[in-house]
């Protein structure tokens, strides 16, 4: 229909937003069916929707995964982002956030506002988008609209308000009519006050949203069709209306009333982007007229495919078997074939041009959130920030084949979902993956023995234990071997003492006199980090300890490197054991975010943690906390808070164990 648009202002890009199940993908799907991009509607249930077309999508019935849509209404291209609904996968929702200029954010009608709707709101008013509301399921029995408008307005503002109404209930719904536009005469005698009062309601809403409009309307008691309609664009645009729309995406009613809307008072691109020029380092703004600029904002990483790059330009137009410069990088990318994307469809383009999105294939070095653009024109946008993951889990290929093979597969997925990560913790020799949350997890494990044919083992990660002495000590290590010819002789006197914590390890060399030769020193060092590395008391590393060689003696035939690393490695763990050892934890910074009333569960729940309070606010808490205890906290505060709470860390410092926690740990480790 239009392969390309030339203007940015018959482009919107649309982002659908709502909790788990109520009605994004299907209503994803009636705008393809209604604009005839489809043929047929398909349906979440039956597993054959064109945004959800993952296998553990269509196997688990909810979309997981960030799709990329388009439909052409009213000379106008609709780009569609349907994000994920589970708080596992945000990390998709932010990539939407990231290429949309407003949101729909659809209600439950039976529901209500749920958690995930909450989640959303949340994100949509942090990152300063405007947004529709949609009510759906007005077709189901024991719904109430009216109801659900009063919540919202309670829970958004009164600047949240319905310019539909709904004729019938149940089974008996059958239209949702514009209360700006319709014939009020023709509807039921009963129905007329109310639509009057709501377009009254209406026309002051959005008269307030503009100082000049409001000066005529307090003077003239009434608004044009044109002046309603600027109005609109200017208010919704300002985030000062909230509009809330009606229907049944099931029974495809009043939907085409919803695409108008999108059509006529969402706001096309943005015209301008401000970035840096990292030839000078100076702010630079670019046009949507200017050379080419855009984000990557999303990548798909598939074992049949391979990655593919989901970018929006910001300013100018791409070609197709061109290249780019890679601002973020500062490398060349050549790319091939341009899409536009329509699910897992791609449709291939030869230029895409400011404002709208598109998608290219195999690129070599370029990844989510990097800017790209024109080689001599560079600049760099903000990139996307995304959560730190919560939950770990260590993974471990059954085969050696598939070691290889697992570190590159894990590298693609993070670069698909930077929320979820991968790490090598050197000190237990595990790797370790880490997301949002189980099903997060659940779902990659998943995607790993499917897609990418791994056989894999999956367990707790083992907490990194540290050990250290709160006492001095001085002891001697000699080790003495005669076993015909040249025998072994090692003697070493080693002072032991704290560190500071976090201040790691200091060797001294207090040799006088020639006790011990020079050549030997670097073997007791080596001793010493050899003994260090396996503990004292469960078999984890020691750590901020200054140790002092400060005599001992050699054998002039058989002293050698060997013998004077034994003598050291059993000086130091006798002094070690001798200098009152202790069990280290790490520790974590977390910070809970929830509603007042749940913020004495959540302090108690930390106490019974072991948690040290920081710090107090209405609706937060700062808490350092052993890391051993925060293995399940999201499934405890999801618990806790009805699942509105949300909560973040980081590795903090490392702290004694308790005697009685300790004493468990051992028992376990030894």
């Amino acid at each position: 229909m239009l392969s390309v648009l030339k203007k940015v202002s018959n482009i919107r890009n649309i982002a659908l937003f709502s909790h788990s199940g109520a009605g994004k993908t299907s209503l994803a799907e009636a705008f393809l069916f209604n604009s005839k991009e489809i043929s047929r509607l398909g349906k979440v249930e039956e597993g054959n929707t064109v945004s959800d077309y993952s296998v553990q999508e269509i196997e688990h019935k909810i979309s997981l995964n960030l799709s990329v849509l388009h439909c052409y209404h009213n000379n106008t291209k609709i780009n569609i982002l349907d994000t994920p609904g589970y708080a596992d996968f945000i990390g998709e929702t932010i990539s939407g956030l990231t290429a949309a200029e407003a949101g729909i954010l659809i209600i439950d009608a039976l529901s209500g506002i749920e958690v995930g709707t909450e989640r959303c709101y949340n994100f949509l008013k942090k990152q300063q988008i405007p947004f529709i509301v949609f009510v759906n399921k007005l077709d189901k029995e024991n719904t109430d609209f009216f109801q659900v408008v009063e919540t919202l307005q309670k829970s958004f503002g009164k600047s949240c308000f319905s310019f539909q109404y709904p004729i019938g209930k149940g089974a008996s719904f059958k239209q949702a009519v514009n209360v700006l536009c319709s014939d009020i005469e023709k509807l039921a005698d009963e129905a007329q006050p109310k639509v009057e009062q709501w377009k009254r309601d209406v026309i002051e809403i959005i008269a307030e949203s503009d100082d000049t409009l409001l000066e005529k309307y307090l003077e003239e008691g009434e608004l044009s069709v044109e002046e309603i309609k600027k109005g609109l664009q200017k208010g919704f645009a300002e985030r000062k209306i909230i509009p809330i729309f009606c229907g049944s995406v099931l029974k495809n009613i009043s939907l085409d009333f919803l695409l108008e809307a999108i059509v006529d008072f969402c706001p096309p691109p943005l015209s301008l982007h401000k970035g840096i020029n990292p030839q000078t380092n100076q702010e630079e703004e670019r046009k949507s007229d200017a050379p080419f600029s855009g984000l990557i904002y999303k990548t798909i990483s598939d074992p049949y495919v391979g990655q593919l790059s989901l970018f929006k330009v910001f300013s100018g137009e791409i070609n197709s078997n061109t290249g780019f410069y890679n601002s973020s990088k500062r490398e060349k990318e050549r790319i091939g074939q341009l899409y536009f994307l329509q699910g897992k469809g791609q449709k291939p383009v030869e230029k895409i041009g400011a404002g709208d999105l598109g998608a290219v294939a195999k690129l070599k070095n370029s990844h989510s959130g990097d800017s790209i653009c024109a080689e001599k024109n560079p600049i760099v946008f903000s990139g996307i920030e995304f959560p730190h993951p919560l939950l770990s889990l260590a993974l471990k290929p059954k085969s050696s084949k598939d070691e290889a093979k697992i570190s590159d597969v894990l590298t693609k997925l993070t670069h698909e979902n930077p929320t979820f990560q991968i790490s090598r913790d050197q000190q237990t020799k595990e790797s370790i993956i880490s997301g949002m949350g189980n099903f997060c997890l659940e779902i990659t494990i998943a995607r790993l023995k499917k897609e990418f044919k791994l056989e894999l083992e999956v367990g707790e990660p083992k907490i990194a234990y540290k050990e250290t002495i709160v006492g001095n000590s001085e002891v001697q290590g000699k080790y003495k071997r005669q076993s015909g010819g040249h025998g072994q002789y090692g003697d070493v006197w080693l002072k032991l003492e704290p560190l500071e914590r976090s201040k790691g390890f200091e060797f001294v060399n207090k040799i006088v006199g020639g006790k011990i030769p020079r050549q030997y020193i670097p073997a007791i060092e080596k001793g010493v980090k050899q003994a260090m590395s396996e503990g004292a008391i469960a078999g984890y590393p020691l750590i901020d300890l200054k140790v002092t060689v400060y005599d001992g003696s050699f054998h002039a035939v058989d002293s050698s490197d060997l013998a004077f690393q034994i003598a050291a490695a059993m000086a130091l763990r006798k002094g070690a054991l001798e200098a009152k050892p202790v069990l280290l934890e790490p520790i974590v910074e977390a910070e809970i975010d929830a509603s007042a009333n749940c913020m004495g569960d959540i302090n108690s729940g930390l106490s019974s943690k072991r948690g040290k309070i920081i710090g107090v606010e209405q609706t937060r808490i700062k808490a350092f906390v052993p890391l051993s205890e925060m293995s399940h906290y999201t499934a405890d505060l999801k618990s806790i808070s009805g699942g509105r709470g949300s909560f973040s860390m980081k590795f903090s410092h490392y702290a004694v164990v308790p005697q009685k926690v300790r004493e468990k740990i051992i028992a376990v480790s030894v």
